[in-house]
């Protein structure tokens, strides 16, 4: 058996690193969206329209790759759709209007839909091998990766064009899938043992089930919305509004995606002494006061203060959201949060796009704090369901 550990480890090792390189290729892109922006001469709305290209093409990778990955394997498809991802970002700075970049973007959100759905499925399938609650690792990873990636972006916002920073994140997604893909290859998904199922488990529990998994899917969108509003327009802000450098703008999802990590790492101790329902509550709580924060204060260090308080505040909502619908119903309710997480994700920057043309950003970025006060609402409204 020492064998088989030992191919769970390198699993284990391997799929964090497609998580970190996620994190990083994407972050590396969101804090270049200022310098695009200008280059396509596009307003915010138009931006908006833009960046519906991510939300489309991912959403309708999403709906494929869970037959693909059936099909040919999530390890195989996890390399497939990171490769195309990794060619994707090059693009963003060869277009020169908001048309050419939704189209680029469309391909873009198309590999980055299909490789969350396919080292998400990987990873589901190790954890239940291992037998160990390590699914927060791999997302920590993930906002570790942001945060590198972001910091780096900040470092070469003033040296590099974004056409060879990009192009550098697509050298390294490639040199990075190459190592970590081979892997993957190498190994067949583990499959665990048989375990028995709950009484609960694919039932729902009835409507009133169905309907508290819709519930606890909500609290994900609430909280990737959140996810999806700073990784997209915090740079903008914070250089449009209150006039930071490129560097310093570039900080601000650095910031945010820190404390979450933070906040993902440190998330099994803190859901052990306070129980889900409190760390929902007061997780909501806080992401809602420090977006306020973020958005409204007028200067640019207060605004990071609060970008950060809102990653402690949300880091731990989505995994909650989403171990709590799949206690409900099994896999269909984790799919059910999953999908709602992500299409708040997803759709919600295009959103905050067309609200910044109606009113202002720094207006727009409120709704975060809003949805973030309603999965804390949520959060008391099931407490008794959420449970300790």
């Amino acid at each position: 058996m020492p064998g088989r550990g030992q191919g769970l480890a390198g699993l284990r090792v391997a799929i964090t690193a497609f998580f970190a390189l996620d994190g990083f290729i994407f972050a590396g892109w969101v804090v270049r969206i200022p310098d695009i922006k200008e280059q396509t001469q596009a307003s915010a709305g138009a931006l908006g329209m833009a960046l519906l290209g991510v939300s489309a093409g991912a959403v309708l990778t999403m709906t494929m790759t869970g037959r693909l990955c059936r099909r040919y394997g999530s390890h195989l498809v996890t390399v497939v759709c990171m490769v195309v991802l990794a060619l994707s970002v090059s693009l963003p700075p060869l277009t020169h209007s908001a048309a050419a970049l939704g189209t680029v973007l469309l391909l873009f959100g198309a590999a980055y839909g299909g490789v969350n759905v396919a080292f998400n499925s990987a990873a589901v399938d190790l954890v239940a091998a291992l037998r160990r609650p390590v699914m927060p690792s791999f997302h920590a990873a993930f906002s570790l990766g942001g945060m590198i990636g972001a910091g780096f972006g900040g470092l070469v916002a003033g040296v590099l064009s974004p056409a060879r920073h990009l192009f550098g994140l697509t050298l390294v997604g490639l040199l990075v899938t190459a190592v970590a893909g081979r892997t993957l290859l190498r190994h067949e998904p583990p499959v665990p043992a048989r375990r028995t199922p709950s009484p609960h488990a694919d039932s729902g529990a009835g409507e009133g089930g169905r309907g508290l998994v819709v519930v606890f899917g909500l609290v994900a969108l609430c909280t990737a919305y959140g996810e999806g509003a700073m990784a997209d327009w915090s740079a903008l802000h914070l250089q449009q509004d209150l006039a930071a450098s490129a560097g310093t703008a570039a900080a601000g999802y650095a910031c945010f995606a820190l404390a979450m990590t933070v906040g993902r790492l440190t998330g099994a101790a803190l859901l052990a002494r306070f129980g889900r329902a409190r760390t929902v509550i007061a997780g909501g709580t806080v992401a809602a006061a420090g977006m306020l924060l973020g958005s409204l204060a007028p200067s640019v260090w207060a605004a990071l203060l609060g970008f950060a308080v809102t990653g402690l505040g949300l880091a731990n909502l989505f995994p909650v959201a989403v171990e709590r619908a799949g206690a409900l119903a099994g896999p269909s309710g984790v799919a059910v949060a999953s999908t709602l997480g992500y299409g708040g994700m997803l759709l919600g920057p295009p959103a905050i796009g067309f609200m910044a043309d109606w009113f202002s950003l720094p207006a727009a970025l409120t709704s975060v704090a809003v949805l973030a006060a309603v999965a804390a609402g949520i959060g008391v409204s099931t407490r008794r369901v959420m449970g300790n």
